[in-house]
């Protein structure tokens, strides 16, 4: 199980970006943070889940 902002999710074996399209996010805003570093966006498709690990998803939201 990998831990997806708090909650347990099946997504070892996924890539970063196959887990985000699957989930629906918007990949040109937001941050994804695996085991407390960040994961830079040209590496999403060679990033692997694997059991055990810790995802933080951050969006981006404009405002002012």
């Amino acid at each position: 199980m990998v831990k997806i902002n708090g909650e347990e999710f099946n997504a070892q074996g996924k890539t970063v970006a196959e887990y985000l399209a699957g989930a629906g996010y918007d990949q040109k805003r937001i941050a994804v943070e695996l085991n407390g570093e960040i994961v830079p966006k040209s590496k999403y498709g060679e990033t692997a889940l694997r059991d055990g690990d810790s995802v933080e998803i951050v969006s981006f939201v404009g405002g002012g």
